[in-house]
């Protein structure tokens, strides 16, 4: 840590933030990544709206086809709503006793448009009948391994199918899995397969064999599903739906599942082995990006539909494995722990032994790698293999030749005396023998690059080494590792397209790798199932977007759900004492001023810009600037930051601001996490080299931050625009819970987030974290939760809970919100049935995209125009839902939201008041109004601020809990041991780390 003195670091900084190390979006899971526009959370301070292509491009099926939504779906869905309404009459039911509440109508407010939705329709014959089957696979000797799984079953269930079906094999359609969906009934019995690879003509001698158990599950009638969806009758149930649309899901994948030119990620997402150029890139680091698609089978008014969607997938590079692994390295500063990680579980073919079958074609042997080569390898074994280092080289691993069989893999008899199988001719000679000898005398085979690591086949308990020279990598490999910052970006580029590409893409390149256009999947053919390769047509409407005011009500001048903020002053003015600033240097980046009157110069321009807006700040105090020394980066930030806290003369500032000088996640997530949990300071984190740009968009976008901290409110909207929340009785909950992604350590937890407003202005939002087991759906300690929101609402509001609680969230749990609030509430309250609850289920990352199907209807990026809501064509009747892309994308296609209402006690019960005709309408213009109150942005958001702020909060946790989420291997195997990744031990994730600070627990500190 030094003083104020300025010297020049090495290197150059770039980008225009620190990383968020959000959790769902950063890691770019397996195929998860789609051509998707943003949500929109930067400011457009330097002028309003943003301008898109020159020319709008609409996609069409062919001349003169002009798109009609299907008229008899409207008039079911009218007949439903009308019917509903009819036996809506009546009291409530209590929150435990309610089912999903019934749409209350449909929407009717807003322009009509017409609009493309990525659906084909499913046509099903209607005496089509479903045999379902549950298959479970058994070892003949139970002694040896665990039920196949993987790849594994699935050569098993073919060898099913294929030796004992073979007459109906078109008729049968499976998971490869566990289930099998079938248009005969088959005998229920056992039957025997004994394992052989595709190429091989029989069995080996030593082959497998198992037993696989057939149970009939039921019988599914497609026509019972059909009768459902078209009857308009409000109180009709059928219990058997989602039986029927997993079996045809079954149906729909299994022609992509069976066929050789094609490799799925799970149950609904397929990808050509061998795409065309268009269809893939590098990402450089031995990866490449592979376009394929989402498929599954939805029901909707009158029709069954398939949801067909693209998404995109970083894969292994096919090809030799010593060019992958000098990629990789090359990406990652030759870290050698990391590579181990990232090559674990590749499968890669060998070449320095072939076998053939009786026609002569290659038998492929596939081996799979479990790591590099370790000291320690074979340890318990009668001569263990000489490995002097981590991912040692092919001439510094040492197996012995002296041991039974000479085996060049370094395999010796189990305990059981079952000797391995003999990969080749012994040198002359015993003792130990490098790998590189042994492949120059065995197999004649000079291995060009004797440094690059060996890796091991085997385990490590029994290692069998092999050089990267003899490998080859399977196409098809998704790979689970996080992406670096320059992959993300060469995904992205990759993967944003415009809207009219995507759907030309999903009838064309879609309906052929489904086998439907042309027609070549019999399986289809024989369950008497069609799929029409057309995009769907279903009316929208295009709500208006509400007036954005500020201070005095002066409103903003709105385009394209975008604004700025020229001549306005945030809408309350916030106090700012005492703040200062901490410049951090780094020597993996050049100072971003060049002295220290640079650097005042810019801190003066930015703090007469926050004046500007509204802020009232008085001038910053003299600060810190520490050298960071890369090697101890939470002990420089711990101690920098316990220097405002004990200085001698000044008491702590009320805001800090940390200027960053390059994106480095670990710097950004130590400043917030001993900030925010150890020490209560208010912070904001900027990037060196955009702020010293002096550039007035950026500072404003600070400033946007500083407010909402102080406790201040940027923008608000009439009360006409807000209904019900501007009576001051409503409070807005958002929950959400962020998961363990790939590269998380295996002790990482879930966390649970949650956020409520406290004004009827919905300007702040405090929120709460609370850490749970990994992976669990529900949130645990809910109720503990909310209460303490309830209990600031109440500090808030002159010592009153709210009337009616609003909440958005992705999972429920109704049974922890009615404990909360009975433990609260007086009981005159709960007699008048308080509060009153509405829960709506948000769904952020749903698969429906919508495409305009004229110009006119376009919004400038060719995607459908902001505000756009669909409630009608791709939905139930029965259900009361609706999607909303309340937001103008930046690029690519723009992803609507999903709303789901599970519970209403609000709405139903009050009258729509005009212009709204029914609660439906009220809801959707509530959600809608509510994405311009994003505090965090000038524009409006693709998701509403409740579900926002809370994702916000989740990816907050991420940060502090950054060694877990985030548990990069370090440099040295030891490194990798003690971050947990990989094996499994680790301590459990304290609550303390995500507690925070009280100084900041009632402030909007993960803005």
């Amino acid at each position: 840590m030094s003083g104020n003195q300025f010297q020049r670091g090495r290197g150059r900084g770039r980008g225009d933030r620190p990383p968020s190390n959000r959790g769902r979006g950063s890691h770019f899971q397996v195929a998860s990544f789609e051509s998707r526009g943003g949500r929109g959370t930067r400011g457009g301070f330097g002028r309003g709206g943003r301008g898109g292509p020159a020319e709008v491009e609409v996609f069409f099926h062919g001349p003169g086809e002009y798109p009609e939504h299907d008229i008899h779906v409207r008039k079911v869905e009218n007949e439903t709503a009308r019917a509903v309404q009819l036996k809506s009459t009546g009291p409530q039911k209590s929150i435990r006793e309610q089912r999903l509440p019934p749409r209350p109508g449909y929407g009717t407010q807003g322009k009509e448009v017409t609009l493309w939705a990525n659906y084909f329709e499913i046509v099903a014959h209607k005496d089509s009948m479903l045999f379902r089957y549950s298959i479970e696979i058994i070892p003949v000797d139970t002694g040896v391994g665990r039920a196949p799984t993987s790849k594994r079953a699935k050569r098993v269930i073919e060898l099913l199918v294929e030796e004992h079906f073979s007459e109906h094999k078109n008729s049968i359609a499976t998971d490869y899995k566990s289930n099998l969906i079938c248009r005969l009934e088959l005998p229920i019995e056992e039957y025997l397969v004994r394992y052989r690879s595709e190429e091989e003509d029989e069995p080996s001698q030593n082959a497998k064999a198992y037993r696989l158990r057939l149970q009939s599950t039921g019988t599914l009638a497609v026509s019972e599903l059909m009768d459902y969806l078209t009857s308009s009758h409000a109180s009709t149930l059928f219990g058997s739906k989602d039986e029927i649309i997993q079996a045809l899901n079954i149906v729909m994948g299994h022609y992509p599942k069976s066929a050789s030119n094609i490799f799925s990620v799970g149950a609904n997402k397929h990808f050509e082995l061998a795409p065309a150029a268009l269809e893939t890139t590098s990402l450089g680091g031995g990866l490449q990006a592979i376009r394929g698609f989402f498929i599954s089978v939805r029901s909707a008014t009158c029709r069954i539909l398939l949801n067909v969607q693209i998404k995109h997938a970083a894969c292994y590079e096919e090809g030799l494995l010593g060019p992958l692994i000098s990629a990789y390295l090359s990406h990652n500063d030759r870290n050698m722990v990391r590579l181990a990680t990232f090559l674990k579980r590749l499968r890669v073919r060998v070449t320095h032994i072939i076998r053939k079958n009786r026609v002569s074609r290659e038998i492929p042997r596939i081996k799979t790698i479990t790591g590099l080569a370790t000291p320690g390898d074979g340890h318990g074994l009668q001569y263990p293999p000489i490995v002097p280092k981590f991912a040692a080289g092919a001439k510094e691993v040492k197996f012995h030749l002296g041991s039974p069989e000479g085996q060049p893999s370094t395999s010796q008899p189990s305990k059981k005396g079952k000797k391995p199988i003999k990969e080749g001719p012994e040198p002359p000679g015993g003792g130990y023998i490098s790998v590189f000898d042994f492949f120059q005398r065995t197999h004649g085979i000079t291995i060009t690059d004797p440094n690059i690591p060996v890796i091991n086949v085997g385990t490590r308990e029994n290692p069998s080494y092999l050089p990267p020279d003899v490998c080859v990598v399977l196409p098809g490999q998704p790979s689970g590792a996080k992406l670096t910052p320059g992959q993300t970006q060469q995904m992205i580029r990759f993967a944003v397209r415009r809207p009219a590409a995507n759907a030309r893409s999903i009838v064309t390149n879609a309906a052929r790798l489904l086998g439907i256009e042309p027609p070549v999947n019999s399986t289809l053919a024989e369950f008497d199932i069609a799929v029409m390769p057309r995009l769907i047509a279903v009316p929208g409407r295009v709500l208006t977007g509400p007036n954005v005011r500020y201070k005095d009500g002066k409103p903003a001048q709105t385009r394209f759900a975008s604004w700025n903020m020229q001549g306005v002053e945030f809408s309350t003015r916030s106090k700012l004492p005492s703040w200062t600033y901490l410049l951090i240097s780094s020597p993996r980046a050049a100072d971003a001023w060049r002295n220290e009157q640079e650097l005042s110069s810019t801190l003066n321009a930015f703090q007469r810009k926050v004046r500007q807006l509204g802020i009232d700040v008085n001038d910053y105090t003299p600060s810190l600037r520490i050298n960071l020394n890369p090697a101890n980066v939470d002990g420089d930030i711990d101690a920098a930051i316990q220097r405002f806290l004990s200085h001698p003369t000044r008491p702590p500032p009320k805001l800090i601001l940390a200027i960053i000088p390059h994106l480095d996640s670990s710097i950004y997530n130590r400043i917030k996490y001993v900030c925010d949990v150890k020490k209560g300071l208010l912070n904001v984190c900027t990037l060196g080299p955009k702020f010293a740009k002096a550039n007035d968009q950026y500072y404003a976008n600070v400033a946007l931050k500083f407010n909402l901290k102080l406790g201040g409110r940027n923008q608000y909207l009439d009360n006409t625009k807000i209904g019900i929340i501007a009576e001051g009785k409503t409070m807005v909950v958002g929950i959400d819970v962020t998961y363990p992604t790939p590269g998380s350590a295996s002790n990482a937890p879930s966390v649970a987030g949650i956020v409520a407003s406290v004004d009827p202005w919905l300007g702040q939002w405090p929120a709460d974290l609370q850490i749970q087991t990994a992976r669990q759906e529900m949130v645990s300690g809910l109720d503990s939760m909310l209460k303490s929101r309830l209990r600031l609402w109440a500090t808030k509001n002159k010592g009153t809970y709210p009337e009616n609680i609003l909440i958005y969230r992705d999972g429920v749990s109704e049974g922890q919100y009615e404990i909360a609030c009975k433990e609260l509430y007086p009981p005159s309250d709960s007699k008048k049935g308080l509060p009153r609850m509405s829960i709506i289920i948000v769904g952020k990352r749903y698969n429906t995209r919508f495409y305009p199907t004229t110009k006119e209807s376009a919004d400038p990026s060719s995607n459908p125009q902001n505000g756009t809501v669909v409630d009608r064509g791709v939905t139930e009747a029965r259900n009361w839902d609706f999607f909303l892309q309340a937001h103008t994308a930046l690029q690519g296609t723009a992803r609507p939201a999903h709303y789901h209402t599970v519970l209403d006690e609000i709405f139903r019960s009050r009258k729509a008041q005009p212009p709204f005709q029914n609660a439906a309408d009220v809801l959707e213009d509530l959600t809608h109004n509510m994405c311009y109150l994003f505090g965090r942005a000038t524009k409006a958001v693709s998701i509403c601020p409740a579900a926002y702020y809370a994702d916000l909060v989740c990816e907050r946790a991420r940060c502090y809990l950054s060694k877990l989420f985030d548990a990069t291997p370090g440099p040295t195997l030891a490194g990798s041991v003690v971050s947990g990744v990989g094996g499994g031990g680790g301590q459990v994730a304290d609550p303390n780390n995500v507690r925070i600070h009280e100084n900041v627990r009632n402030a909007m500190f993960y803005i």
